[in-house]
């Protein structure tokens, strides 16, 4: 399963390179995830911030503050958890590890996830049935793990990242809504059965 995860991996990177971003699918997608009820009654969203070629994620993070949102982003850890701190502007980032850019405010806690009505993650891929392909390394299905069972599961893509099967394993955490720049579907998020598709 290890090497069809890299594989797939190495694949969608090179799609996502090939397609570059195109501004206006960027806005739509930030659009369609603003419109969801459950971000629209969310007091804290748990986000990150986009880099190369991921969806990006800076009109969306900064609309959310502008109604009073509380947004948390990720902070990675050496062994690769994800701490937390609260988005105050984007002149307040530093970069990080791997190419990332990080919050510099006071350190929230692994466990500061837990206070999100709304977890927005990257990946490169989702499934029909809520699988969600990230990186490699783990961070956010620890993440996920320790999110409130009842926070909503976002997940940004591109509409050719909708698969309708993605390996996954035991420890890998489910999405329950996968947002591209055309469609907000609705995933059973259990990452086992595909019934109950909707799109909107």
């Amino acid at each position: 399963m290890d090497a069809e995860k890299a594989a797939l991996r190495r694949a969608l990177l090179a799609a996502r390179e090939r397609r570059g971003r195109d501004p206006v699918a960027e806005r739509a997608r930030a659009v369609r995830v603003l419109g969801m009820a459950e971000i629209g009654s969310a007091s804290t969203v748990a986000a990150y911030v986009s880099v190369t070629s991921e969806p990006a994620t800076d009109l969306l993070v900064a609309a959310l503050a502008g109604r009073g949102v509380a947004v948390l982003l990720p902070v990675l850890l050496p062994d690769r958890a994800l701490d937390w701190a609260l988005w105050t502007g984007p002149d307040d980032l530093a970069s990080g590890p791997y190419g990332l850019r990080q919050p510099v405010g006071p350190r929230l806690g692994v466990t500061a996830v837990s206070r999100a009505d709304v977890v927005v993650c990257p990946g490169l891929a989702v499934d029909r049935a809520g699988n969600r392909l990230g990186r490699g390394g783990g961070s956010y299905d620890r993440a996920l793990a320790r999110a409130d069972p009842d926070a909503v599961r976002v997940v940004l893509v591109d509409d050719a990242e909708v698969v309708d099967h993605l390996p996954a394993a035991p420890h890998d955490e489910p999405v329950h809504v996968a947002v591209t720049p055309t469609r907000v579907l609705r995933l059973p998020g259990d990452g086992v059965s595909p019934c109950g598709l909707v799109a909107t």
